[in-house]
């Protein structure tokens, strides 16, 4: 089992899309196993877009991530990074397919509604960036053998 991190971004709370997101990945099967509320300090904004601190749009994409809260989200499940990122469909929201989360809400760059771990190892730090260990809950999922095959589960 993978785990993910999943952040819905100040406009996905201000439009008012937080459960229409949610149940998205429940629906697919991926098991919520940490979910909290929280505001970004700068502090945790330089680390997790450290990559970014050199372009011309990160001021911006600092002042819009601590506009107001986010959502962040832990979730499992057999490849859970490749379905959760094929979920939300590309950055660029406007070039999302429709019935992706981005293609179907958004239009920008940087206002498109979420962001998730796009690696193994990145998905690792930045659970632990945004999770202490007494936050993420584990747990067995009763629909577990109706989502996935006998296979599945054994990787």
């Amino acid at each position: 089992m993978q785990r993910t991190l999943v952040l819905l971004k100040p406009d996905a709370l201000q439009r008012n899309l937080l459960g229409e997101i949610i149940s998205r990945f429940e629906r697919k099967g991926l098991k919520i196993i940490g979910l909290k509320m929280m505001e970004l300090t700068d502090e945790l904004l330089l680390e997790h877009y450290h990559q970014h601190q050199n372009k011309p749009f990160f001021k911006n994409l600092l002042k819009f991530m601590e506009s107001s809260p986010v959502v962040a989200m832990v979730l499992e499940g057999v490849e859970a990074i490749e379905a959760v990122r094929l979920l939300c469909g590309p950055t660029l929201g406007r070039k999302a397919d429709a019935g992706s989360i981005r293609g179907d809400y958004s239009m920008s760059q940087q206002q498109n509604i979420i962001h998730a771990s796009d690696s193994l190892a990145n998905a690792e730090k930045e659970i632990w960036r945004f999770f202490s260990q007494d936050e993420i809950f584990n747990y067995q999922k009763i629909d577990f053998p109706a989502i996935y095959g006998e296979g599945d589960l054994e990787e």
